[in-house]
C-alpha cells in the first residue's frame, strides 16, 4: 500500500419548484438543472444501487458471522462468542482476517486497539480492497514506532491499480491504550477517513478533471498485522525487536451500513437514498465536520503528497492543483 490523498471538483443541481392550479389539481414540476455530467452519473449510480443491491445492517453483527480468518496458523483469534477478534504477530509469521461479504459503497466502522509497547518494525492493516491488477483499495495503516513516539496512521487511495495519493498523520490519543473507532465512509461522491468519528481527510469523486474514483469494483474488508521493519519506522531504520514477541492487535465493535452485491429484490436503500436509515449514500461533510477536519490536518498531518513537490518534479498530480482538496 502506497502514499495518497485527493482532489475534486464540486457540482451542483438547481432543483426549481412551480406550483399551478389547473382544474382544482395542483400540479407539482420539478425541473433539475445538473451543471456536468458527472452529477447526472453520481445520481444514477445511486438510483441503481436501490435496484441491484441488498442492504447490509448493524443488526447481529459477530465476527464468526461476518469475517473468516484467512492467514496465520492460529495467530488470529474470535474470542467472546464472536463478540472480540485479536491478531497476533510473532518472529515466524503474522495474521490476518477478510469480510465474508463484499461491499460497493457503504460505512465501515472498526474499533482497534493497537500493539502496545515498542511496537517498531510493525504494521497493522485496515483497509477495503477488491483484486487484481487494476483493484481498488482504501486504506488505515498504522506503523508501529518506539515505545513513547507516536504511531504513524498512513492513509492511501487506489483506484484502477494505482495509488500514490498518500496522507499521513499522528494521533491526539494513545491508541494502545484502549479501542478507538476508525471508519470509512464509502459513497459515490465521496471517500471519508475518520478517527472517533472525527473525519481527518476526504478524497472527493473529480473524475470530472481525470481523477479515478473507486466505484465499480466491489471490495471487502482486510485486516493484517505484520512484519515491515524494512520500511515501517524511520524508512526501516529501526527493526523489530522480536523479544518483545507476540505482539498483539484487538478489533470490537464492527459495523457496515453498506451495499452488497445481490441478485435479489431487495432494495439497497430499502426506500429514499436521503432517509435517516440510508443517508450515508449522498452522506457530505457539514461545516462543523470540515472544522473538525481541518483541525486535525493543522495539528496533526505529517505527510501530504500533494505537498512533496520533490517527488513529482514533471508536475504535481492535477487534484493537487484544485480549490477541493481536503
Amino acid at each position: 500500500m502506497l502514499l495518497s490523498t485527493k482532489a475534486q471538483q464540486k457540482q451542483q443541481a438547481s432543483a426549481h419548484i412551480h406550483y399551478s392550479n389547473l382544474h382544482s389539481s395542483l400540479l407539482i414540476k420539478l425541473h433539475l438543472m445538473a451543471t456536468s455530467s458527472l452529477v447526472v452519473v453520481q445520481l444514477l449510480m445511486v438510483s441503481l444501487l436501490a435496484s441491484t443491491f441488498v442492504l447490509s445492517s448493524a443488526a447481529g453483527r459477530t465476527f464468526d458471522k461476518d469475517f473468516d480468518i484467512t492467514w496465520g496458523d492460529g495467530r488470529g483469534k474470535i474470542l467472546n462468542n464472536g463478540q472480540l477478534l485479536s491478531l497476533s504477530l510473532d518472529q515466524a509469521s503474522g495474521s490476518g482476517f477478510q469480510s465474508k461479504d463484499e461491499y460497493l459503497f457503504g460505512k465501515i466502522d472498526m474499533q482497534l486497539k493497537l500493539v502496545s509497547g515498542n511496537s517498531a518494525g510493525t504494521v497493522t492493516a485496515y483497509y477495503l480492497s477488491s483484486q487484481g491488477p487494476t483493484h481498488d483499495e482504501i486504506d488505515f495503516e498504522f506503523l508501529g514506532n518506539l515505545s513513547g513516539d507516536p504511531y504513524t496512521l498512513h492513509t492511501n487511495v487506489f483506484s484502477q491499480g494505482k495509488g500514490n495519493k498518500e496522507q499521513q498523520f499522528h494521533l491526539w490519543f494513545d491508541p494502545t491504550a484502549d479501542f478507538h473507532k476508525y471508519s470509512i465512509l464509502w459513497n459515490p461522491q465521496r471517500i471519508v477517513f475518520s478517527v472517533d468519528d472525527t473525519p481527518i481527510r476526504e478524497f472527493k469523486n473529480s473524475e470530472s478533471i481525470g481523477v479515478p474514483f473507486p466505484k465499480n469494483q466491489p471490495m471487502r474488508i482486510y485486516s493484517s498485522l505484520w512484519n515491515a521493519d524494512d520500511w515501517a519506522t524511520k524508512g526501516g531504520l529501526v527493526k523489530t525487536d522480536w523479544t518483545n514477541a507476540p505482539f498483539t492487535a484487538s478489533y470490537q465493535n464492527f459495523n457496515a451500513e453498506a451495499c452488497v452485491p445481490s441478485s435479489g429484490d431487495s432494495s439497497c436503500t430499502s426506500g429514499s437514498p436521503s432517509s435517516n436509515k440510508n443517508a450515508w449514500l449522498t452522506q457530505e461533510l457539514d461545516s462543523t465536520n470540515q472544522g473538525k477536519m481541518k483541525w486535525v490536518q493543522k495539528n496533526y498531518m505529517i505527510y501530504d503528497y500533494c505537498k512533496d513537490t520533490k517527488r513529482f518534479p514533471e508536475g504535481m498530480p492535477v487534484e493537487c492543483a484544485t480549490s477541493n482538496l481536503s
